[in-house]
């Protein structure tokens, strides 16, 4: 039994839950970020999709084993991966925690997905009624780039295979190449250090609104965080390069703060981010 799935399909957006039983949209993993948003792109990202038999297989252990060392590599890439199995969250969890894993388990115990694309083991044997082990290589639209069948080990992707897979995938992004971000548009969000060299210039003096408010969060994996404005309770974007200075800066959530407003298409973004 073959998958019914071929290269240029477009995969089941399906809904499963995670290890955490988290009910969780495989077009989740793809969409562009907030950054991507705000900067206006809007592609999306490449998805390695994982069907594999279950915690007790040697060779999904051997195939796993693997991705954790790719893992790290995956996330400054931009890759994401998820895997699926029919096992329940909490054996996923546990599995998951084994590994170090970093990565999303979903858990299709009533074979829903597994049936809709023809690939349930049928055999009688140690692994009847799992799926049989496939990785799907997904466009940013879930469309199928590449399709491994890994019955035998052998037929499994090697890193490097999917290395060459993500760099495809990539190379085909809007801001795949370095003028894309050398803008004035975008570096009116994505400030150049060289901007704050002589420091924080007095508030308004360059003619912009100055607004107030308080920061409601900051991520510090992505260095993004919102305002929420004092006078209309607007909340307004701001990448860690708005807050002058040099390095990484951070702001803590709670704090209240002064800010220039800066218009563009993705609609008002903060700059020269100051204290109170």
């Amino acid at each position: 039994m073959t998958t019914n799935l071929q290269v240029g399909d477009r995969f089941p957006d399906f809904v499963l839950p995670n290890h955490q039983n988290d009910q969780t949209q495989l077009s989740r993993f793809t969409q562009p970020g907030l950054m991507d948003q705000t900067l206006g792109f809007l592609d999306g990202y490449p998805l390695i999709l994982v069907f594999y038999r279950g915690f007790f297989c040697p060779r999904d252990r051997q195939q796993f084993r693997q991705l954790v060392q790719f893992q790290e590599e995956l996330a400054v890439n931009y890759g994401k991966l998820a895997v699926v199995s029919a096992d329940p969250p909490l054996v996923q969890a546990a599995f998951r925690a084994g590994l170090e894993a970093q990565w999303q388990f979903l858990a299709d115990e009533q074979r829903t997905i597994i049936k809709q694309i023809n690939i349930l083991d049928e055999t009688e044997g140690e692994y009847a009624y799992r799926a049989q082990p496939y990785t799907f290589v997904l466009r940013p639209n879930l469309t199928i780039h590449k399709i491994y069948n890994g019955w035998f080990f052998v037929g499994r992707p090697t890193i490097e295979e999917l290395r060459h897979d993500l760099r495809t995938l990539m190379e085909t992004r809007s801001d795949y190449r370095y003028e894309s971000y050398n803008t004035p548009d975008v570096k009116q969000i994505r400030i150049p250090q060289q901007d704050w060299l002589d420091g924080a210039p007095p508030l308004g003096t360059n003619g912009l609104t100055v607004g107030q408010g308080i920061i409601r969060w900051f991520d510090l994996q992505s260095g993004n965080g919102m305002i929420v404005r004092d006078d209309t309770n607007d909340e307004i974007f701001f990448n860690f390069t708005a807050i002058p200075g040099e390095g990484y800066r951070t702001l803590q959530v709670g704090t209240f703060v002064k800010f220039e407003l800066v218009e563009n298409k993705a609609g008002l973004t903060a700059r020269n981010i100051q204290k109170q």
